[in-house]
């Protein structure tokens, strides 16, 4: 299977409901690593949201489960989130604003193997 999605996979996975990922990299600080990160989701109104994350890198070869990283806001424990009405405009926001891929999106749960990649490296 293709880790990376193509448009018109990105646009049915969403359609049907299922989310789409995808690994921003990270930023080194003085004492510590942030993982960032975000996920396109379909609403239970039909809308589309955009969810980004940064956590701290607290996992190893043993460990790749990014979802249970602390954030470092955690007042903002679904990330921060902003919604539209349209795939098309929230992967243009994605990409605008965080920098994202459109050649990089991953499905849902495939993040983890981004991470992987980024450790192993």
């Amino acid at each position: 299977m293709m880790r990376y999605l193509n448009k018109d996979e990105i646009q049915s996975r969403l359609r049907l409901g299922k989310s789409v990922e995808q690994w921003l990299g990270v930023v080194q600080e003085a004492d510590h690593t942030i993982l960032r990160w975000l996920s396109i989701d379909k609403e239970s109104d039909e809308s589309l949201s955009v969810a980004y994350f940064e956590s701290f890198n607290e996992g190893n070869e043993d460990f790749l489960d990014i979802y249970a990283f602390s954030l470092v806001d955690p007042d903002e424990p679904f990330g921060v989130i902003d919604t539209f009405s349209s795939v098309a405009d929230a992967v243009e926001f994605a990409e605008a604003t965080y920098k994202a891929s459109p050649n990089k999106y991953t499905a849902a749960g495939m993040i983890q193997e981004e991470y992987r990649d980024y450790i192993n490296r």
